[in-house]
């Protein structure tokens, strides 16, 4: 889910999108409904690499694009029926205010380094000792979003950030709503990834929710131009590429999410195993060519003999 600087009175509906581009840099797409009494603000952990600024993340506004998820889950339609066949010391920066930035309806900030939060408004992080029992952060960088109290699904939240993960994609799942860190906590995730080495692997399509035997992982039907709106997802979404996702629901271990990721980010290479539910097809199309071929081969064999033999029994003048 995320990291709350508040209490909140619910959370649920998370959806998170993340890709990578040839750069190295990763796109993060959030979304969520909450439910809090006070002004809040939403703490994305980021393992930016290091050293960090805050140059180091670049804020996208989604605005236009409030339906961004939908879309996501159009391209996994259900199958009704099958079908038959086969810390950081003191530096001169310290003393001045994080930038703000107007991003959509919200108001956003990125905190390169955890000292860097003593520069936001107090009552957008979290206590000292919150921080203490999160210590693999240390070196994180954060991606902050104040929301308003009350009811709200606030349209997606979106960036891309420098990564220091070269092999997987990473998923802000850990969640702390009340301030405290528990072990384990209710899930309520869908997380989408693009990634060509997943295209590269994947079967064919099974289900909206049985995932892909080569992955782990349950890819979408078509490619992301075929149920995305590539004029308002164009910056973030690959439109060549399937979308693939992993479900997170009930009570799991309270962890961050990677998934390991294989081969170029946006170059597949030759998948046969999509070719594989066809293959007996392909096979009887090869067999039926061959005993076709045979077959014209031997006739126009024995009209030759049959017109040799026509030649010899002719009378010679």
């Amino acid at each position: 889910m995320c990291i709350f600087s508040q209490s909140v009175m619910s959370v649920g509906g998370t959806r998170i999108f993340a890709c990578v581009s040839e750069r190295g840099t990763q796109t993060l797409v959030y979304q969520m409904k909450y439910e809090s009494r006070y002004e809040n603000a939403m703490i994305l952990p980021l393992p930016v690499r290091q050293p960090a600024s805050e140059e180091s993340l670049r804020f996208i506004n989604m605005q236009a694009y409030g339906d961004f998820f939908g879309d996501l889950n159009d391209g996994f339609p259900p199958v009704p029926l099958r079908g038959i066949g086969c810390a950081s010391p003191y530096t001169s920066d310290m003393g001045r205010k994080l930038q703000v930035f107007e991003v959509g309806n919200y108001v956003a900030s990125f905190v390169p380094r955890l000292a860097d939060f003593s520069r936001l408004d107090a009552r957008f992080t979290l206590p000292a000792t919150t921080w203490d029992q999160i210590p693999e952060y240390r070196d994180f960088g954060f991606a902050v979003f104040q929301l308003a109290a009350g009811a709200i699904e606030p349209h997606p939240m979106a960036f891309e950030f420098e990564s220091a993960a070269t092999d997987s994609l990473y998923f802000p799942t850990k969640h702390i709503h009340d301030g405290e860190v528990h072990d384990a906590e209710e899930f309520d995730h869908v997380l989408y990834l693009q990634h060509a080495g997943f295209d590269s692997r994947v079967y064919g399509y099974k289900d909206h929710d049985l995932p892909d035997q080569a992955t782990g992982l349950i890819r979408s039907k078509y490619v992301a131009k075929d149920f995305c709106d590539m004029a308002k997802a164009g910056e973030i979404v690959h439109p060549d590429l399937l979308v693939h996702r992993q479900l997170i629901s009930g009570l799991a271990p309270n962890n961050d999410t990677r998934i390991a990721t294989l081969g170029h980010p946006t170059r597949r290479s030759l998948n046969l195993r999509y070719w594989l539910p066809f293959a007996p097809w392909i096979l009887g199309a090869g067999v039926i060519a061959w005993f076709l071929g045979r077959r014209a081969r031997l006739r126009k064999r024995a009209a030759a003999g049959a017109e040799v033999a026509e030649q010899y029994d002719s009378p010679s003048e």
